[in-house]
């Protein structure tokens, strides 16, 4: 066996096991898929073992497989830090989670592509940054936002951050709701109210736990778990369909039917933090960080009202002052 195996067929190895489909690993790392089932093909060769059992509609791991995937992800990771610290990279696209197309990410993503159009940004749309931070990890993805203080210490201690925006946040309601005819919701106007903040969505566990820390001692309960919702449309039907208020932010899709109004006494603020790899080294990261820079500066994204209201976790992790 050869112990001197090219990266490129460990990626190729590594994408077609965690995709489980030839066609959407190949999309993912930008090649034909008649070359990645080649490099796949030289592979099982070169290492004298199956990978993989493939038929025309499915495809599965082997025994030897399973057993060889982690340490090929542990064998490419070491590669990735070793691009890291000589600063290479800076040639290929770098990949950015922004969540939405509605959110805080996808702003700065798109003023970095209007500050830097040299530069090739490839755009993800993974709700949270549970997911986001996962994708890091697994090297799908170089950059994402959110929430920082909402992951486990384990995995942000892999992790670099910013703050770059304190998004006030807003309730939706239904247009027929009591409180819909006001132009602000203060907290306490919500008591006895069940709000639904993503539960039983494990790509967005920051943002429930953020909502958890926000209810506490307010008589606010939390919407009870419910299957992730894709997409804009689906969401605008079971919102709507299950009769929900919904905890959101300042930046939210509209939904038909509904109102979004900000909350008050106190000013509950969202923190938005830009997170990567700690040792990505990539010209794109410099042109986020300025156009964050850019837009906080410009729109007063690092204000807080007087009477505003974080967690004490966000507050610890974020070196923030108390709230006047």
């Amino acid at each position: 066996m050869r112990h001197d195996t090219d990266p490129r067929l460990l990626r190729a190895f590594v994408a077609v096991a965690e995709e489980l489909h030839f066609t959407r690993a190949a999309a993912r790392l930008f090649v034909a898929q008649q070359a990645l089932s080649r490099d796949v093909r030289r592979l099982e060769r070169e290492w004298h073992t199956a990978l993989f059992v493939r038929d025309t509609r499915h495809v599965a791991l082997t025994a030897e497989g399973t057993r060889l995937l982690p340490l090929a992800r542990r064998v490419l990771a070491a590669y990735g830090e070793l691009a890291g610290a000589l600063g290479a990279g800076g040639d290929r696209p770098l990949v950015v989670d922004v969540a939405a197309p509605v959110a805080t990410g996808h702003r700065v993503l798109v003023q970095a592509r209007r500050a830097a159009p040299e530069l090739e940004f490839v755009a993800r749309f993974h709700s949270g940054l549970a997911r986001g931070a996962t994708e890091i990890a697994a090297g799908r993805v170089d950059v994402s936002f959110g929430r920082v203080a909402g992951l486990p210490p384990a995995v942000r201690a892999g992790l670099a951050h910013r703050l770059i925006r304190l998004e006030r946040l807003a309730v939706l309601l239904p247009v027929g709701h009591a409180l819909a005819a006001r132009s602000e919701i203060p907290l306490a106007a919500l008591a006895g109210e069940t709000l639904y903040a993503a539960a039983g969505n494990e790509e967005t566990t920051e943002w429930t736990d953020y909502a958890r820390s926000l209810f506490a001692g307010r008589d606010i309960e939390l919407a009870p778990p419910f299957p992730k919702i894709e997409g804009e449309a689906e969401f605008n039907r079971v919102v709507r369909k299950q009769g929900w208020s919904v905890l959101a932010s300042e930046e939210f899709i509209g939904v038909p039917g509904m109102v979004l109004r900000p909350l008050t006494d106190p000013v509950p603020l969202s923190p938005v933090s830009m997170v990567w790899r700690r040792d990505l080294r990539h010209p794109g990261l410099a042109a986020l960080t300025a156009a964050a820079d850019e837009l906080a500066a410009a729109e007063g994204w690092l204000e807080r009202p007087a009477d505003w209201w974080l967690p004490t976790a966000d507050h610890e992790l974020l070196d923030l002052p108390a709230a006047g």
